[in-house]
């Protein structure tokens, strides 16, 4: 029945409901790391910096064989077959999350060691990191990424603004890209730190009285007059779209990128019996100039699902569509925020061709990662703090090589001139992969800043933020005469 209703109307299962309260909660109790099952093996797949597990020397790409003595090979179902997908990675999650201060000893194998690693690792609160980079680009640009909205996301924000203002800055690039959202509440704070009290920031109307609400900022802010750019593409949805929606409204922010997912139907979540979840939609968001975010579906929603790799080309849109920002700039209504400046760049800002979004789809690039980085601690030294690259290393014609013969091991069809035309984009990935592996989230998305083309293009338009501003100012002087 809710599968008919709308795109986003859904049952969740006591497990799913339950992984989207910790997401929304931001924290809970572990190493700090994310598994997954692959061929009966516990794969890390990644791990938030900071963790016990992060201290600890625990790496993505290494494979967990035993959790608190058990070998994880060895567990059984009730007909006595071996464990495997989503039961073998249950089974792994509650071994090794468990009280703040207790230990878990997990042993690993690890590509390029003959032995088994075996390491004794503290539990504690793992807060899941919502703003994902915070870092200076030059003596004045800020640059903040927001990876997702959770309960933390305001205050992590205001945390990262106030690091970056006491370094310096005078001007920010706010990345939503590849944002999906998150709680209402979040959006409307993050918006209110860039928004002057009293501005509206989203509305919403449904079929009864109560679901009908309007938003304001309510607090004043420091950060109501820096120029600011805000990056976004066709994954940023929801929470990301409010506020970009109304920072555009309001002239606030150049928006730049791509034409956002256009997901604007309110879903109120309800706990139901079992610890399942029942998400229902009862509004619509809209924005100030009263824009209406959500984009239409078709019956079964596949076009509407499949939308991130539709064309991103300018729509035509009907005169009833036409709004106006506060300044009197046109915006339209109809699905998403559409950008004020345009640049594609759905691939981490890049554009890539049919072939390279195939190995980016595929994690060639990760996978590729672990195992540079495994032959690297075995070829050069036995510790693992001694690595085949360091901080700032060059992707070269004979790393590029390397990777090319792995495409191959991996049953990958090189087509040379499609790697030709994807070069900058594959050195690109290479070396943010390999920065995930041996430096740290952080220090991967700056070194991709750097060549990432649409925020390269987005930081040569300050100059319009900064008229932007003025546009805002003369508009209240004229409100104030009058």
């Amino acid at each position: 029945m809710l599968q008919t209703l709308d795109p986003h109307s859904s049952f969740m299962d006591p497990k799913y409901y339950a992984q989207m309260r910790e997401r929304q909660e931001g924290h809970y109790y572990g190493l700090g790391i994310t598994i997954q099952v692959v061929d009966l093996d516990i794969n890390v797949v990644s791990l938030f910096e900071g963790t016990p597990a992060y201290k600890k020397g625990i790496r993505r790409g290494d494979i967990i064989m035993r959790i608190a003595g058990q070998d994880v090979r060895s567990w059984k179902d009730e007909q006595g077959k071996p464990l495997a997908g989503a039961a073998l990675s249950d089974r792994a999650v509650k071994l090794l999350r468990g009280p703040k201060g207790t230990l878990v000893q997990v042993a690993l194998k690890r590509p390029g060691y003959d032995k088994l690693i075996d390491i004794q690792v503290p539990r504690d609160e793992i807060t899941i990191p919502s703003i994902t980079a915070a870092f200076m680009v030059d003596a004045q640009t800020g640059y903040v990424r927001a990876q997702e909205f959770a309960e933390n996301t305001d205050h992590d924000l205001g945390v990262a603004l106030g690091e970056l203002t006491a370094k310096g800055m005078k001007r920010l690039v706010f990345d939503l890209r590849g944002n999906p959202g998150g709680p209402l509440d979040q959006a409307i704070k993050v918006a209110n730190r860039f928004l002057p009290q009293g501005s509206m920031i989203v509305y919403t109307r449904g079929r009864v009285p109560n679901s009908d609400q309007d938003y304001f900022a309510t607090e004043s802010s420091a950060y109501t007059e820096i120029p600011l750019i805000v990056l976004v593409n066709r994954s940023s949805a929801s929470a990301s779209e409010i506020v970009s929606g109304a920072l555009q409204d309001h002239d606030r922010a150049l928006i730049v990128g791509e034409t956002t997912f256009g997901k604007a139907l309110v879903q109120s979540v309800y706990r139901i019996s079992e610890n399942a979840g029942l998400a229902l939609t009862t509004a619509r968001y809209y924005t100030p100039s009263k824009r209406l975010i959500q984009r239409p579906w078709d019956g079964t929603f596949d076009d509407y699902l499949s939308y991130t790799l539709r064309d991103q080309a300018p729509k035509t849109h009907p005169a009833a569509d036409l709004r106006y920002t506060d300044a009197g700039r046109k915006v339209y209504s109809g699905g998403g925020i559409e950008p004020d400046e345009r640049l594609d760049g759905p691939v981490e800002g890049f554009n890539p061709t049919q072939f390279g979004r195939l190995i980016y789809a595929r994690q060639t690039f990760g996978n590729f990662a672990e195992r540079f980085v495994a032959e690297g601690d075995t070829r050069i030294a036995p510790r693992p703090d001694q690595h085949r690259v360091a901080r700032g290393f060059v992707v070269d014609g004979p790393m590029l090589d390397e990777f090319k013969t792995f495409l191959v091991s991996q049953k990958v069809k090189v087509d040379p001139a499609a790697f030709a035309k994807d070069t900058d984009f594959i050195r690109a990935m290479i070396h943010y992969e390999v920065d995930m592996a041996l430096f740290g989230l952080s220090e991967a998305r700056r070194s991709l800043l750097a060549i990432d083309p649409q925020a390269q293009f987005a930081m040569k338009l300050f100059p319009e933020a900064d008229r932007l501003l003025m546009l805002r100012k003369a508009k209240g002087s004229k409100t104030a005469s009058r």
